[in-house]
């Protein structure tokens, strides 16, 4: 089916999952080596949960997360801005606490886990511009060829701007210039971007430029864009951001043998789960 111009197909919009929780619209499933025995009519089925956190509470501190007395942040913990993929098994139940040195930030609990292979993403970051404590947002990204990108507003503050993701223009100068295509990315979802190198930019309303940076989109791969910062009423601010993760060497997209751009957002997967932490 054709696109034209920026007018993207939606297909799928989910509300908001339930707090806490982590749904997964898509299944797949793998079945173990070992499980594959001679006699046998039923095998169990394992699933390979990969955690994925981003750390948008604005601090001049670094976080640690553990889950448990063990420590996955190891001996690096996440400065303000960062994320981490870890290779943990995960079960319902877990809780995954963060901290700041000694204290306490908050504690996330995994309510539920689907029965297929996907990433889990969660993103701490500030709950108000008045407090100190922390919201939770999650999301789990199906296991597809195209790939996602999710959409998280963290900014808290008056100022209202629109995130957009661009063509990157390559273009020389002297060279003639072409319209570059444009599309709004909404807070709150995630999207299916086919291969290729990107811009992101965030606007304010008045049309002013906030912040920019790129995003090299690959196959089977998972993003999270996030706008970051706080017009914090106690304590330090931070100036609105653009957070892109993961990054890649634009190299990648031809190993990846990307086909030629239909549509830059084609299709809406679904929605987030946000929790406030105890």
């Amino acid at each position: 089916m054709a696109l034209c111009g920026l007018k993207a197909i939606v297909l799928v919009a989910c509300a908001l999952a339930a707090a806490g929780k982590v749904q997964l619209r898509h299944s797949s499933h793998k079945v173990s080596d070992e499980a594959l025995h001679v006699g046998s009519f039923v095998t169990p089925l394992e699933f390979k949960h990969q955690l994925r956190v981003c750390n948008a509470f604005p601090n001049m501190g670094a976080l640690e997360v553990y889950r448990g007395a063990e420590r996955l942040t190891g001996e690096l913990p996440m400065a303000y801005k960062a994320c981490h993929d870890f290779a943990v098994p995960l079960k319902s139940g877990d809780k995954l606490e963060f901290r700041l040195g000694d204290a306490s930030t908050g504690t996330f609990s995994v309510a539920d886990l689907p029965n297929s292979d996907g990433v889990l993403l969660l993103v701490i970051h500030r709950h108000d511009s008045v407090s100190g404590a922390v919201s939770f947002e999650s999301h789990v990204f199906a296991a597809l060829e195209s790939a996602q990108v999710a959409v998280i507003d963290t900014y808290k503050g008056k100022e209202h701007s629109v995130a957009k993701i661009m063509d990157l223009s390559l273009k020389k100068e002297g060279d003639k210039a072409e319209p570059v295509r444009s599309e709004e990315l909404r807070y709150s979802s995630v999207v299916a971007v086919n291969p290729g190198e990107y811009e992101v930019v965030l606007d304010s309303d008045s049309g002013e430029e906030r912040a920019r940076t790129t995003l090299v989109a690959l196959k089977r791969q998972s993003y999270v864009v996030m706008r970051t910062g706080v017009e914090s009423m106690s304590g330090s601010s931070f100036p609105q951001e653009l957070v892109v993760y993961p990054n890649f060497d634009p190299a990648s997209l031809h190993s990846a043998a990307a086909r030629p751009l239909a549509s830059l957002a084609a299709v809406v997967l679904a929605a987030f789960g946000a929790v406030l932490a105890c």
